[in-house]
């Protein structure tokens, strides 16, 4: 069990969770209280100890399930026949239908036939119906043994075999028979829109756990051909904050929508502790002195001038064309939803147009609504919508650069990929000497910078820095060094 524990703590670690060397030992002293056969308590003992923020939960589950997923030979008649109930088992070995060989394939002849479809289709739903674990899982392992085709050592993906497994069962249709079967039972023959309803919900929610449990036997075959390594690391998936803007998917752009709010509040404590607890200031020679007179003149208590750091003012300039759209967009969600450590923040996107979107953030709780209005409304096309950093910032500095000052912070945002249009670098020039800072947040690899029509390098003369964000973590650790 420990060396089971140590490769899941260790996948952990790949997969990206901190996990200390005190958690790890707290989790093997943990489990010593639960029954290691009660996977579900297993399961959350494990979590208790080892995972800190719900946005690790899905990372968490899917190693969990790889490494104590079911190991060794599961899959004769006998590990089946144990989760089936007396009658069910009666049934299946019946003319020889339960006959299966050893690697959980129904077999034929020696007395009897494999299961037919239509028959293995009245398992799944008897098996349904009655809402019994034990059958559910039973009639799950005879789906997949029957219709994923998997094969020992090949190179395949579970998706592929969920897919194949799925295709064959038509959930749609097995659905509608658990709503017929629950207007079958309704008394008095009385159903009504609510109930029907109902029974729709309850009839998909079984449909799921179907589905949990068909992925569920086909994870516990691949670990059993390919081993819990290599299994755990074709199913890793990078956390939320790990995953790249430019090329995340549409679920995972959720994914970080959901982290992006509480990272926010994070942030914004830690950045007032970090202005409370600033190193302390010179000598305050006139009240060490007033303190001294306590002490017959001796200064024990010396006394200092702490230092108020001001909130710096942040102009954020963004590219919002094209696939740096996304960058963008969570950058200035996380700029405005820590906008009270900054005395002001000005926003002001572009693609060859340039348009100042203040004002869609003020007054305004919900900045994801805030933003999809800046994506809407915002003027920023000036001929073609194709990105003209050249033209756009030389607008900027005609229109608003005059007030830029001593104090303001500006943060410009895109992959400085120009269409080979003037690059007008003098106004970033012009914009360092008047700012306090200037940085360049760009979303591509730095492998990639100053190649094709990209001319970051030429940009990044007058810049205090330009630094590679692909993602939040980055993005995060950026921020808070900027505040």
């Amino acid at each position: 069990m420990l060396e089971v524990l140590s490769g899941f703590v260790g996948e952990l670690r790949a997969a990206g969770l901190p996990v200390s060397l005190a958690e790890s030992i707290d989790a093997a002293d943990a489990i010593r209280h639960v029954p290691l056969e009660d996977r579900e308590a297993l399961k959350y003992t494990l979590a208790a100890t080892l995972v800190k923020s719900s946005t690790h939960w899905r990372a968490f589950e899917t190693a969990f399930e790889v490494y104590f997923s079911m190991r060794g030979d599961e899959f004769s008649i006998e590990g089946t026949a144990q989760n089936l109930s007396p009658l069910e088992l009666q049934e299946l070995r019946q003319s020889g239908r339960g006959a299966m060989s050893s690697g959980g394939l129904p077999a034929g002849g020696a007395g009897g036939e494999a299961l037919s479809a239509e028959e293995l289709a009245e398992m799944i739903f008897r098996a349904m119906r009655s809402g019994g674990d034990a059958e559910l899982t039973a009639a799950a392992r005879y789906a997949v043994a029957r219709y994923a085709g998997m094969e020992a050592g090949r190179p395949v993906g579970g998706t592929y075999y969920l897919y194949r497994t799925l295709r064959n069962l038509d959930l749609e249709r097995l659905a509608e028979r658990l709503v017929e079967a629950a207007r079958e039972d309704a008394p008095s023959g009385r159903f009504t829109t609510l109930e029907a309803r109902m029974a729709a919900e309850e009839a998909q929610a079984r449909i799921d756990r179907l589905r949990a449990e068909i992925e569920s036997e086909i994870r516990r075959r691949l670990v059993a051909d390919r081993g819990a390594e290599a299994l755990a690391r074709s199913l890793r998936k990078p956390l939320p904050e790990d995953i790249e803007f430019m090329h995340a998917t549409k679920e995972e752009l959720a994914a970080l929508r959901r982290t992006v709010q509480p990272l926010a509040r994070k942030l914004a404590v830690r950045l007032a502790r970090k202005r409370r607890h600033g190193r302390r200031g010179p000598l305050d020679f006139r009240a060490t002195m007033r303190r001294s007179l306590s002490t017959g003149g001796v200064p024990v208590y010396p006394r200092y001038r702490f230092p108020r750091p001001a909130k710096p003012e942040l102009v954020v300039i963004a590219d919002i064309s094209g696939s740096v759209a996304a960058f963008a967009r969570f950058t200035l969600h996380l700029v405005h939803a820590i906008s009270t450590q900054f005395s002001k923040v000005r926003s002001f996107v572009f693609v060859d147009g340039i348009d100042e979107v203040t004002g869609f953030f003020e007054g305004s709780e919900d900045v994801a609504e805030a933003i999809a209005n800046v994506n809407t409304r915002a003027d920023v096309i000036w001929v073609d919508g194709h990105s003209d950093y050249g033209h756009a910032l030389k607008v900027f500095m005609e229109r608003w650069g005059e007030e830029v000052s001593s104090r303001s912070s500006v943060l410009i945002l895109g992959d400085a990929r120009n269409n080979y249009h003037a690059s007008e670098a003098w106004v970033l020039k012009e914009l360092r000497s008047r700012a306090r800072h200037l940085h360049w947040l760009n979303p591509e690899p730095s492998a990639y910078w100053d190649s094709g029509d990209s001319i970051v390098g030429e940009y990044a003369l007058y810049c205090d820095s330009v630094v590679e964000c692909r993602t939040l973590r980055q993005l995060e650790r950026f921020v808070a060094d900027l505040a």
